[in-house]
């Protein structure tokens, strides 16, 4: 199989990419399940988005810095802040149906971490709105292959062809990436997809963990295969934990969004009594989802309960349902009507802050291969990403990497051809007992969110290192032993990209945004890194 373009992935990311790259070349989009099971069909806040008349990019650089705990790149807060209103315009030219006021303008939300009102939203389903339109519009292009149920096993590079083994040096001029050995999960064929670029939009690694808001999809591939690959990776360690899941026995992965606090909701304890001032006098429920996610998880320890509560009851009722019409709903399917009782909430494991390496436009190490959205590491969330900033990401940089990409498309067409030798699966067999796959699922994400989840230690980073490494050994010797299936190729990458999430947490010695170790507690307190921020800026 030959296109021009090859996206891995089929949220905001890599849709608005192929919609773009369409309009010069052929464009072939693998999603491991349907095109719609993404994590941004879940997304409910909004996208962050300098319009309001009391705001400023500098303001909103400002805050994205401060909640990355001074480790963002400025360079790249800076441009994908400042691109963000021309992409708000073009998703509405798409379709997207944005909440407007009765004066016809954009209805702005607030959120934690937010020095202003400037969360554009649709409800409190923006996420599956914009899934929507941009599903609508790519199976309507007809440069545009979707092909569902396939999922990547390892990506074609050149020096791979040329010697058989996976990267362990630094790249030459002469390596490239040529597309991937795809499995085809319907039929368990696998096949080589050729590709002059290559571009990983693969989303996050929730499923890394026990608890979190993820689908089921999260489960690190496009880390795992890029470090395969030979492609840095960077900022493992910083793992947002969302404050507010759904607590309920018959609810899956349900984000109660940060817009509710934003409108007032308070967090409480089983007596009902308000906690966030013990752990942030100033922000209160405000504070970034780091330092809340923290709070929870200190109350839930000294509570020995197993949530706490989000009350937004003393709202008017009118405003809640039309304000969060499919929290509403959802709650009340439950059990739980949120205009007069709290919510049970606990936090789950939410976004990845580091990813795949790349510059401000998308490229990695590897030449022919970008890597955007979730799935990258931009440097634009440093050590915590800012709410709502993750959809601002996934459009912006796709914009960009999509230019960059069309630019040069000419280069990468002119370099000679490499036969690709079809895939050898040798003396592979069925693999007959499903346990050892759901077996060590089950281990590996257990042993995550116990060892290496919100809070950590020195100690329990090296306990998860040392039982984490027979799993590997042996999830490497079946992958020589049996055919491949989808679910083995999702175990092999949730595995290797918690190895790599360990090791990264081991290397840092200091507490900082969403790796917080207790053996270097914070010395700063909040307004000491406002105030020094503020200098900067």
């Amino acid at each position: 199989m030959q296109t021009d373009f090859l996206v891995v992935g089929s949220g905001i990311a890599g849709l608005s990419l192929a919609l773009k790259l369409a309009s010069q070349g052929n464009v072939l989009v693998v999603t491991k399940k349907q095109r719609s099971d993404t994590a941004t069909r879940l997304a409910q806040g909004g996208i962050a988005c300098v319009l309001g008349s009391d705001d400023h990019f500098v303001f909103h650089e400002y805050d994205t810095i401060l909640a990355g705990d001074g480790l963002s790149h400025e360079d790249a807060v800076r441009a994908i802040v400042r691109d963000g209103p021309a992409r708000i315009k073009e998703l509405e030219k798409l379709g997207v149906n944005f909440t407007k006021d009765h004066t016809g303008q954009y209805e702005l939300g607030k959120e934690g971490g937010h020095s202003k009102r400037r969360i554009v939203h649709s409800g409190d389903f923006t996420g599956l709105e914009i899934q929507r339109v941009l599903v609508e519009k790519a199976a309507s292009n007809p440069n545009i292959e979707i092909l569902e149920d396939f999922v990547v096993v390892d990506l074609l590079t050149s020096c791979k062809i040329a010697s058989g083994k996976d990267k362990t040096e630094r790249f030459t001029e002469e390596d490239r990436c040529l597309g991937a050995y795809v499995l085809d999960a319907s039929s368990g064929k696998i096949h080589a997809i050729l590709a002059d670029i290559t571009f990983l939009a693969t989303g996050g690694a929730g499923k890394v963990y026990l608890y979190t808001s993820n689908p089921d999809v999260a489960t690190g591939d496009g880390i795992a295969i890029a470090y395969r690959a030979g492609v840095r990776v960077a900022n493992l360690e910083f793992v947002q934990f969302h404050p507010t899941l759904l607590y309920h026995s018959k609810a899956k992965n349900f984000l109660i969004s940060e817009a509710l606090r934003g409108e007032g909701a308070k967090l409480i304890d089983w007596q009902g009594h308000a906690f966030m001032e013990k752990y942030d006098p100033v922000r209160k429920e405000l504070a970034g989802r780091d330092v809340v996610a923290r709070a929870i998880d200190a109350e839930l320890k000294r509570t020995g309960k197993e949530c706490v509560y989000l009350d937004i009851s003393h709202r008017p009722a009118d405003f809640v349902k039309k304000r969060f019409p499919n929290i509403y709903r959802t709650c009340l399917n439950f059990g739980i009507d949120i205009t007069r009782e709290p919510i049970p909430v606990v936090p789950a494991a939410h976004y990845m802050c580091g990813g795949v390496v790349t510059d401000t436009r998308g490229q990695t190490d590897l030449p022919g291969l970008f890597a955007v959205g979730e799935t990258a590491c931009t440097g634009f969330h440093g050590a915590n990403r800012l709410a709502s900033n993750s959809l601002l990401e996934g459009m912006v940089m796709a914009h960009r990497a999509a230019g960059r990409a069309l630019r040069l498309l000419p280069r990468f067409k002119s370099l000679s051809r490499v036969d690709v030798p079809p895939w050898d699966s040798g003396g592979a067999v069925d693999m007959e007992e499903a346990v050892l796959i759901s077996h060590n699922w089950d281990v590996i994400r257990r042993l995550m969110w116990n060892y290496v989840g919100i809070v950590r230690s020195t100690k329990r980073l090296k306990l998860a290192a040392q039982r984490l490494k027979p799993i590997l050994k042996e999830i490497n010797q079946h992958y020589w032993d049996y055919i491949i299936t989808r679910d083995f190729l999702e175990l092999r990458n949730l595995a290797m990209t918690a190895q790599l999430i360990i090791e990264a947490a081991s290397s840092r010695k200091e507490s900082r945004g969403g790796h917080y170790v207790v053996d270097y507690p914070l010395k700063d307190d909040w307004n000491w890194r406002r105030d020094t921020l503020l200098r900067r800026s």
